[in-house]
């Protein structure tokens, strides 16, 4: 959705070097010319669908063309992720023959192999993978935790992306059923509830407008919240993007923290929920600031931090003894919506980037939700669609 032009036109060139050498193999492997008639006219359609999705704008248009896009990109890759293993596979295979050998036939088939289950794998993760919702229990230590917060059940969700959902609420309505069947003593938000504008959430207000927990419902912004992925005829149009992002949240009854601080109450003992605007490393831009939130950090108050991007706690807060937060919340990296066997390309771009972490002196933690939605690509291959229930203990 948001690859830059010049890199979606490199990848239309590679995809053409790797059609010309199917199309070359098939014929000359290939008794039957219809295997390389259908190579040579499948990629040709595929070459123009891709070209059709280049000059569809990304910031402009409505959520319909939007989703055209995002669709139109995850088949082209569908189809080419695995040609690329096929011909990888199959090159390799080749190896012997500048020996004057036999190719390896068998590296060859399973390349094939791999590239169709892959293939499965994709579209397993668009239709069915990213509705299937998971529920991670974790428990959580805190020094000095007041006893009457101890077994406090904070339930987390993040990354609703609605946009892509477009106007069906089947799924944020089984999502909100499931939040709500979880008993959460609090539930929390961590952000990017729309693609680009405001509207995508309307919707879905009235489902959302279902979660309830004894201590509230909270939410923070994140990156994709403030309309900075479309384009806007003045600072007054975007400004009336929040206003209505604003709004929705009020009709939800979900109270946006806009860095500020909430006190919890349990009896005679509270505790400080802390919520920042977007805070995260280049490109995404900062709005928000945890002095301005709560400008004691370093006081003896029980703190949790909602925060969307968790490079905030990595940059600020792990490595500072000052930063007396206890747990930080965020989410925002999707896992790049890729996670097989614990392992996700995310951990190539964030060094948290989903489960609980720990500051090297044991006193601060942070976990990064994956999110419930998807934004890209609709799909998701494992990184399956997230609710955490975090368990708080007193530590000993």
């Amino acid at each position: 959705m948001r690859a830059p032009f010049v890199i979606l036109l490199i990848l239309l060139l590679v995809n053409l070097a790797v059609d010309i050498y199917i199309y070359v193999q098939s014929r000359h492997r290939c008794h039957r010319r219809v295997w390389s008639k259908l190579q040579g006219v499948t990629a040709m359609l595929l070459a123009v669908l891709m070209i059709v999705e280049m000059c569809m704008p990304a910031r402009e248009g409505g959520d319909s063309q939007l989703l055209g896009k995002m669709w139109i990109l995850f088949g082209y890759l569908s189809v080419y992720i695995p040609k690329y293993i096929a011909v990888i596979f199959d090159l390799i295979a080749s190896l012997p023959l500048l020996w004057k050998r036999k190719r390896f036939k068998p590296l060859t088939k399973t390349g094939i192999a791999l590239s169709i289950v892959l293939f499965g794998g994709l579209w397993w993760g668009a239709l069915i993978n990213r509705f299937r919702i998971q529920v991670t229990n974790i428990e959580v230590p805190v020094a000095n935790l007041p006893e009457s917060f101890s077994n406090l059940r904070i339930v987390q969700f993040s990354d609703l992306h609605t946009g892509t959902f477009n106007t069906d609420t089947t799924y944020v309505s089984k999502l909100v059923d499931r939040l709500n069947s979880l008993n959460p003593d609090l539930i929390v938000f961590t952000g990017d509830i729309v693609n680009r504008r405001s509207n995508e959430v309307l919707p879905f207000v009235k489902p959302l407008s279902r979660l309830h927990a004894p201590l509230g419902v909270y939410a923070i912004l994140g990156n994709h919240d403030y309309g900075d992925y479309s384009e806007w005829p003045s600072e007054m149009a975007k400004r009336a993007n929040m206003e209505m992002l604003f709004d929705a949240y009020r009709h939800t009854g979900m109270q946006l923290l806009l860095n500020e601080t909430v006190q919890l109450r349990r009896g005679n003992d509270s505790i400080a929920l802390i919520g920042v605007e977007n805070i995260g490393d280049p490109p995404f831009k900062t709005y928000g600031s945890l002095r301005t939130a709560y400008p004691t950090v370093n006081d003896g108050t029980t703190k949790i931090l909602l925060t969307h991007n968790p490079q905030h706690w990595v940059d600020s807060i792990a490595g500072d003894p000052q930063a007396n937060i206890a747990l930080t919340l965020s989410g925002h990296t999707h896992a790049m919506q890729i996670e097989i066997a614990g392992l996700s390309p995310a951990a190539f771009r964030y060094e948290t980037w989903g489960g609980l972490y720990t500051s090297p002196d044991n006193n601060r933690r942070l976990y990064v939700n994956i999110g419930s939605g998807t934004v890209g690509i609709p799909m998701r291959l494992g990184a399956t669609p997230e609710i955490t229930v975090l368990t708080l203990k007193r530590a000993d």
